[in-house]
C-alpha cells in the first residue's frame, strides 16, 4: 500500500512539474525544444489526413444513409453485432419494401386487371433496384467505410499515443534543461555543490535519450500514413467502381421498366389486344423472337420494324472490342448473356436501339445492353 501512495504521489509530481513547464512555455516563460521540421511536417500530414478522413467518413455514412434516425440506429446495430462477433443480417431497402407492397396490392386488386397488372410490374423492377441498392450498401460498407473506421479507431489511436508519449518526453526534457542550467547557476554563485550539477547533468541525458527513442518511434508511425494514403485511395477506387455498377443496375432496370410500361399502354390502347401487359418477346417479335443480330425493335414506337433480307445483311460499322463490366443473362434468344471480364466484339448497324450493340463471342451473337460494357478503343 505504501508503494502505491509513493508512486501514486511520484505521477502527481511529474505531472505537475509538466504542468508548470508547459504553462511557462505559452507564457514565453521557459525555452521550448522544436521537433525536427521533418517529424513537424509528418504530424501536421498526419492530422490533417485524420480530420478528412473523418469528414469523409461521416458524409459517405449520410450519403449511404440519409435519414439520421436510421443511421443511428444502424451504426448501434452494427456495433453490437460487432461485439458479439456475428455476421450483421441484410437489410430489407426501402425500395424492395415498396416493391412488396406494390406486389400486395395486386393480389388485393386482381392481377389480371390493368392496374394490378401495372403494379406488378413496376413493383417487380422496384425490388430489382432495392437488391441492387442493398448489394451497393454491402460493398461500399466492406470495401470504403470499414477501412477509414479502421484507420480512426486502430492506427490512429496508436499515433495519438505515440504523440502524447513524445509531448511528454519533450517536456521532461526542456525540465531536464532547466534543471541543470539553474544548477550552473547556483555553482557558479558557490551555492550547490558539484554533486548536483552532475546529477542535473544524468538527469539530462537520460531525457534526451528518451525524447530521441519516442521522437523515431512517432516518426515511423507518422511516415506510416503514407501507406494510408495508398490503401485509401484503393478504397476509393472500389466506392467509385460499385457507385457505377449499381447506377449502371438502375439505368438499365428503368430503362427496361419504361420498355414493359410502354408495351402495356399500347396493348389497352389496342382494341384488339387484351387489358393485360403482353409478353414483352411475343409483343415485340409477334412471330417469334429474332434470331442473334437482328435489328431490335423501335423503343419509341414499340412496334416491330419489317426486316427486308438487305436490312438484316447491313455491313457491320464502327466495330470495337468492349469489356464485360459484370454478368449479363439473355430475356430471349436474340440476346447475348455476359460474363464479367470477358472480351467481346460490338458493333451497330443502322436504326438500331442506341441502348444496345451487337456482340459476337466466337460463333455466338446478339444484342447486349450498353450500360454492362467498357468499350475499348
Amino acid at each position: 500500500m505504501d508503494f502505491n501512495v509513493k508512486k501514486l504521489a511520484s505521477d502527481a509530481g511529474v505531472f505537475f512539474t509538466r504542468a508548470v513547464q508547459f504553462t511557462e512555455e505559452k507564457l514565453g516563460q521557459a525555452e521550448k525544444t522544436e521537433l525536427d521540421p521533418h517529424l513537424e511536417n509528418l504530424i501536421a500530414r498526419a492530422d490533417c489526413t485524420k480530420n478528412w478522413t473523418e469528414k469523409i467518413l461521416r458524409q459517405t455514412e449520410v450519403l449511404l444513409q440519409p435519414n439520421p434516425i436510421d443511421h443511428t440506429g444502424a451504426r448501434i446495430e452494427e456495433f453490437i453485432y460487432d461485439k458479439l462477433e456475428k455476421k450483421l443480417p441484410s437489410r430489407t431497402t426501402n425500395a424492395e419494401l415498396l416493391g412488396q407492397y406494390m406486389l400486395d396490392a395486386a393480389n388485393e386488386f386482381g392481377s389480371g386487371t390493368p392496374y394490378g397488372s401495372t403494379l406488378i410490374t413496376v413493383g417487380e423492377y422496384q425490388k430489382r433496384l432495392g437488391t441492387a441498392e442493398r448489394e451497393f450498401l454491402q460493398t461500399s460498407a466492406t470495401t470504403f467505410l470499414t477501412p477509414l473506421r479502421n484507420f480512426l479507431e486502430g492506427d490512429w489511436r496508436t499515433i495519438s499515443k505515440e504523440r502524447r508519449l513524445l509531448e511528454n518526453r519533450r517536456l521532461d526534457l526542456d525540465i531536464g534543461k532547466a534543471r541543470l542550467k539553474k544548477a550552473k547557476q547556483a555553482e557558479a554563485k558557490a551555492a550547490l555543490l558539484s554533486e548536483e550539477v552532475d546529477k542535473a547533468e544524468h538527469e539530462l541525458r537520460v531525457a534526451q535519450t528518451e525524447f530521441d527513442r519516442q521522437a523515431e518511434v512517432t516518426r515511423l508511425l507518422l511516415e506510416g500514413i503514407s501507406s494510408t494514403h495508398l490503401n485509401h485511395q484503393r478504397c476509393l477506387q472500389d466506392f467509385a467502381e460499385a457507385q457505377a455498377t449499381y447506377y449502371a443496375q438502375c439505368h438499365h432496370f428503368m430503362h427496361e421498366l419504361q420498355r414493359e410500361l410502354n408495351r402495356c399502354a399500347n396493348a389497352v390502347s389496342t382494341p384488339h389486344q387484351s387489358a393485360t401487359c403482353p409478353n414483352p418477346v411475343s409483343a415485340a417479335f409477334p412471330s417469334g423472337p429474332p434470331s442473334p443480330g437482328t435489328i431490335v425493335p423501335n423503343s419509341a414506337s414499340n412496334k416491330p420494324k419489317t426486316l427486308s433480307m438487305e436490312q438484316t445483311q447491313l455491313p457491320i460499322t464502327g466495330t470495337r472490342k468492349a469489356k464485360v463490366l459484370y454478368d449479363y443473362d439473355a430475356h430471349d434468344s436474340s440476346e447475348l448473356s455476359l460474363l464479367a471480364d470477358e472480351l467481346i466484339t460490338v458493333y451497330t448497324v443502322p436504326g438500331m436501339d442506341p441502348d444496345w450493340l451487337v456482340g459476337e463471342r466466337g460463333n455466338e451473337k446478339g444484342k447486349v445492353p450498353v450500360t454492362y460494357l467498357e468499350l475499348l478503343s
